[in-house]
């Protein structure tokens, strides 16, 4: 195969993992969540063999599926987007990323709060909207950081555009990773800048950054690299890996924005790998548990998919797929969902095979590798064989 297009649909989980209620999560299903609104249109994927796949019969089963389908469980120990693209790149994570539910320790604290000269507010688990709204005109007050965290392993800064500049934001995170490491490695710290008042409302902007940990050992973008080959980063990519194993990359504002980069690299002529990740499935919906809006989410990605596919080469390759669930309908918390990620793969040469569900998202790097002829180590299983 000459090229690769790898989407990462953030968060769009396929149901409960059998260690879910280990993670806190019982009876989660991000996608039949969807399916409960009125708005859930999904014909392409549906065509595809969607609803062939372990345990998604609910969205519409067909007798002849133009692609081949999985349902992918998860190995490493996380419910998150650092750990989840880790797998997916082929890397599996034996043990969890460091969370803080009582908040970070003052010696993480008074470290970034001496290398930035702001205070901090707030040092919580919190949701992102929520947190703007408490603490937002405390913060235009005073200057100090709003720091939160959640259910995953993050260190998050939100800070107003109009009292604190982007780059002023950027390279505090950019302190803050250097700071959390070790013991208090977080997966990703992540540089939240928000606007508007305490009157109107606060609102949070798309210039948002995430600040990895690097990936621990060699991931399928490193390889790609290696070979000579592209790896392209699309939307949140090159973040989540430390800006490694990516030859070039863009970032986005939007799914839709997202899409419109994939279409761009789609008419250029390259080989190796094009991954892609449209989180706002995650950002926008999930975590605001919002179900019609993620269902209409997926409408539109479908809807693109539509006009995408016709575009793939003889030597092309498509793969859909996620990096954990966030189901919209689970109101007992507003974080991640420890499930298993759905896999759609399409292009002119894909057999329509049902690949069952497999154990380990790392099969995906796998089968990526071989296709693309990339000499590249993984515990993950090539599929590669089956689906030509």
């Amino acid at each position: 195969m000459k090229r690769v297009f790898l989407i990462v649909l953030d968060s769009c989980g396929a149901g409960a993992m059998p260690d879910a209620e280990s993670f806190g999560d019982v009876g989660v299903h991000t996608l039949k969540s969807c399916a409960s609104s009125e708005y859930l249109h999904i014909p392409n994927l549906v065509s595809l063999g969607i609803g062939n796949i372990d345990g998604q019969s609910f969205l519409g089963t067909v007798e002849n599926p133009t692609g081949a389908v999985a349902r992918l469980a998860e190995r490493s120990m996380g419910k998150d987007t650092t750990i989840g693209h880790w797998e997916i790149a082929g890397v599996i994570s034996p043990n969890p990323l460091p969370t803080y539910p009582n908040g970070f320790p003052e010696e993480v604290l008074k470290a970034f709060e001496e290398a930035t000269g702001r205070g901090c507010l707030c040092n919580l688990p919190y949701s992102g909207t929520d947190v703007i709204r408490d603490y937002g005109q405390e913060h235009l007050d005073t200057g100090k950081w709003i720091i939160y965290t959640s259910a995953d392993s993050v260190f998050q800064v939100a800070a107003h555009e109009e009292l604190v500049p982007l780059e002023e934001l950027y390279d505090a995170c950019h302190k803050a990773r250097n700071i959390l490491r070790g013991k208090h490695g977080v997966g990703r710290v992540i540089a939240r800048p928000f606007v508007g008042n305490a009157a109107d409302g606060f609102k949070r902007t798309s210039n948002r950054h995430d600040y990895s940990l690097e990936p621990p050992a060699q991931t399928l973008l490193d390889a790609v690299k290696a070979s000579g080959k592209a790896s392209i980063g699309v939307g949140k990519i090159n973040d989540i890996f430390a800006g490694i194993g990516t030859t070039e990359y863009v970032y986005n504002k939007s799914n839709a924005n997202g899409m419109e980069h994939t279409d761009h690299y789609a008419a250029q002529d390259f080989e190796g790998l094009c991954f892609v990740n449209l989180v706002d499935f995650d950002m926008v919906y999930g975590h605001r548990r919002d179900i019609d809006g993620y269902a209409k989410a997926l409408s539109e990605f479908d809807a693109w998919l539509g006009t995408f596919l016709p575009k793939l080469g003889e030597e092309d390759i498509l793969m859909i797929t996620a990096d954990h669930g966030c189901d919209p309908a689970y109101t007992a918390t507003t974080d991640h969902t420890r499930e298993y990620v759905p896999l759609i793969i399409a292009g002119p040469q894909v057999k329509p095979v049902n690949l069952g569900t497999r154990e380990s998202f790392a099969d995906i790097a796998a089968t990526v590798a071989e296709l693309l002829n990339v000499e590249y180590k993984t515990e993950g299983r090539s599929f590669a064989a089956e689906i030509l």
